[in-house]
């Protein structure tokens, strides 16, 4: 039997401007989260189908390419031919410095709980295993998509599918801090497993000590909680008790880009956990693969560079 993934979400054009030079690429949480865990569970009767909406240009085209060659599903992929995919701009400064820019009022991912596909789409992942989605899969949506997201979310639960939520705060993307808070507190409500930024929940909850952080999650109903500190090491509740799990020590000058470090290191715990490995060693692949990532340029690391899932003896 295979175990259907549904990941939703929205990818981006990249610009990337240092000095005189300018790179193109493709960049999303959720997509990053998608490429390294088809790249953890692949053999294993796992698909990992990826949601959103593209368009049907060149650059659209170049995405779904890419993503089939990682061995991620496009079925649940909805072209829109008045639409085209955000666009955001890294600019680095003589420093170091990175500031972002973004274009994707009318981004095509928007829109895929808005078409004439949407039902049939939505009857699709409402059977499926698991359903991944973050705090910006839900921010680029309006009031009505948000509303049928979370009837989608309650279907998946009610057929015998888990959520698998990732916060990913970013005020920029919300109305109000109010408006933010009604919403996760909805999106929590029907979450089995949350990864928690703890920085991210500062931002949007505020400030308290983690312990606090996870009784107010458990108060949802959510099963599984991953508090995520960067460098510092991840807190998990879970049936199994409650762990410390240490971040792997990367040399300062082995450093190089510590974009999708967060996504990475959800997908390694995921695939972990999905695969059989308890709370610990799930932790601790997650810590492999995001201390991977971060010693690579780019969000994407070349496949033979990624970590293999951790033996079930360890």
């Amino acid at each position: 039997m295979t175990t259907n993934i549904a990941v939703i979400g929205e990818c981006m054009i990249e610009l990337s401007i240092k000095q005189d030079s300018t790179t193109r690429s493709f960049g999303g949480d959720t997509l990053n989260t998608s490429v390294y865990l088809s790249r953890l569970l692949k053999g294993n009767n796992f698909s990992i189908h990826y949601v959103t909406g593209l368009g049907t240009d060149p650059f659209s085209q170049e995405m779904l390419d890419n993503w089939q060659k990682e061995n991620i599903q496009t079925d649940l992929v909805q072209r829109m031919s008045d639409k085209m995919p955000g666009l955001y701009s890294i600019v680095t400064d003589e420093q170091g410095e990175r500031s972002f820019y973004y274009w994707r009022n009318d981004a095509a991912a928007k829109f895929w709980l808005q078409t004439a596909e949407t039902d049939k789409i939505t009857q699709q992942i409402a059977q499926y295993d698991y359903v991944y989605l973050s705090g910006i899969s839900i921010a680029i949506l309006d009031a009505e998509s948000i509303l049928k997201l979370l009837e989608l979310l309650k279907c998946v639960k009610a057929n015998g599918g888990k959520v698998i939520f990732d916060n990913n705060f970013r005020p920029r993307l919300w109305r109000s801090l109010d408006l933010a808070r009604s919403v996760y507190a909805d999106i929590l409500s029907v979450t089995d497993i949350a990864f928690l930024t703890l920085d991210d929940e500062d931002l949007l909850w505020g400030k308290l000590p983690y312990e606090q952080v996870i009784e107010r999650t458990k108060k949802f109903g959510v099963t599984e909680i991953v508090i995520k500190r960067g460098s510092d090491s991840c807190i998990i509740d879970a049936a199994e008790g409650r762990f410390d799990v240490p971040a792997n020590k990367i040399p300062k000058d082995k450093v190089i880009d510590t974009t999708a470090a967060g996504d990475s290191f959800s997908a390694g715990y995921l695939g972990a956990r999905l695969s059989g490995r308890n709370p610990l060693q799930s932790a601790s692949q997650g810590h492999l693969v995001a201390g991977t990532v971060i010693q690579y340029r780019g969000a994407i690391i070349p496949v033979e560079a990624t970590p293999k899932l951790i033996e079930l003896s360890q």
